[in-house]
């Protein structure tokens, strides 16, 4: 994994987001996006990481398509990402799209460094995640979380469970108290992940 920086360096707000190539190539077109939505001042830190399906999964899981299972190696990579967020002077927030907004909304119940998390289309529908939503409760009181309204449509059995997944998420964060909001979008899982992540990462900001 890598880390690059982003924006203002100094500022005292730091969003940080797990990216894959693609996502990095377009990470100064998202904050363009974040600043039209927002006035805080902010840096962000985008780690890329070298298998989403494995670097991101919070434990083993089968292939959701194709062969490749997940190898659920998300702590390790909240280690090196905690080594990251080292400042006791600055205030963290992470999100991220897909399966790096469920690594996410994960990472808030694992630690207490993140004060909000911006899940953009969180990848909910992952084995065994809502039953450790039930039995756990996240680290931080604000959370953004948002769907796709075409995204449960899926044919595909496993991601299908993401609406009814990301309900029951939703409901279950805000009997816990949590500062929630669960925003639906048009389009399926692959519409605007831009603007879908930046406007996550712009409502936590705005909580504040």
């Amino acid at each position: 994994m890598e880390a690059y920086r982003y924006a203002n360096t100094d500022a005292d707000i730091v969003l940080v987001q797990m990216v894959d190539e693609h996502s990095l190539s377009s990470i100064e077109k998202e904050m363009e996006m974040i600043r039209s939505m927002t006035a805080a001042e902010f840096g962000l830190i985008a780690v890329k990481v070298d298998n989403w399906n494995n670097d991101l999964s919070p434990w083993e899981a089968p292939a959701a398509f194709g062969n490749e299972a997940f190898a659920g190696k998300a702590d390790k990579s909240l280690d090196f990402l905690l080594g990251l967020c080292t400042d006791p002077g600055r205030t963290y927030y992470i999100g991220g799209y897909s399966l790096a907004a469920l690594f996410a909304l994960w990472s808030s119940y694992r630690t207490d460094i993140f004060s909000g998390v911006a899940a953009a289309s969180p990848s909910v529908w992952f084995p065994g995640f809502s039953d450790y939503m039930r039995e756990n409760r996240p680290k931080c009181d604000t959370i953004y979380l948002s769907l796709g309204d075409g995204e449960e449509k899926t044919k595909n059995r496993m991601m299908s469970a993401v609406g009814e997944s990301i309900r029951i998420g939703h409901e279950l964060l805000k009997e816990q108290g949590i500062n929630c909001l669960l925003e639906w979008n048009s389009g399926n899982h692959f519409k605007e992940p831009l603007l879908r992540t930046a406007k996550a990462f712009a409502w936590v900001l705005n909580q504040k």
